[in-house]
């Protein structure tokens, strides 16, 4: 249970915070950006929710608390003393990168293929569906740059490129089904 009723607490003034396990490091650490970069994702999915339809939105909910989740698993880095843990540590799964896996398979069911790249844009939905999944590549960029020098749940990094992939989709589907897609025509202003 998480109770917060002091908001500040002076404790990182000087530059550093506290990782799930208690350990002091630089806020400028690679694990807090990536845990960092994956709340800000989180803040642009609220913000895409203000345009989505109720289906979408309860997608973009569950996301929500997903990515929670993802912030709870990469705040702690003592992957091999979590059963020595007192409360364990909330870690990704598998079935969180299937259920992305199957919502993609269904929206993009009823899109076209397609025969050219895709600009960021169309409706208001697709454009802030077209943020998120840039945020979201950039935190599994961070996400596989921290995993190359401390452990990291490899289910995390999976789960970040399958969320990009969710978003480009859902995009896709915000725009009319693909319709109404901005198509890229190379070296159109040449």
């Amino acid at each position: 249970m998480v109770v917060l009723n002091k908001i500040y607490t002076r404790g990182g003034d000087a530059g550093d915070t506290a990782l799930g396990n208690g350990d002091r490091v630089a806020k400028n650490a690679a694990r807090v950006s990536a845990y960092g970069t994956s709340d800000e994702l989180n803040a642009f999915v609220g913000v895409a929710r203000l345009q989505a339809p109720e289906d979408t939105d309860a997608a973009l909910a569950r996301i929500q608390n997903d990515l929670f989740d993802l912030g709870a698993d990469l705040c702690r880095p003592d992957m091999d003393r979590d059963a020595e843990a007192e409360y364990p540590p909330l870690r990704m799964v598998q079935s969180q990168v299937d259920r992305l896996e199957t919502e993609i398979d269904a929206m993009n069911a009823g899109l076209s293929p397609l025969r050219s790249f895709v600009l960021p844009g169309g409706s208001a939905l697709a454009a802030h569906l077209h943020v998120c999944r840039t945020v979201a590549r950039r935190a599994e960029r961070l996400a596989v740059e921290l995993a190359a020098a401390e452990p990291v749940n490899p289910i995390a990094v999976k789960y970040l490129n399958r969320l990009s992939d969710w978003f480009f989709v859902a995009a896709r589907a915000a725009n009319d089904g693909g319709a109404g897609d901005v198509l890229w025509v190379p070296g159109a202003n040449r």
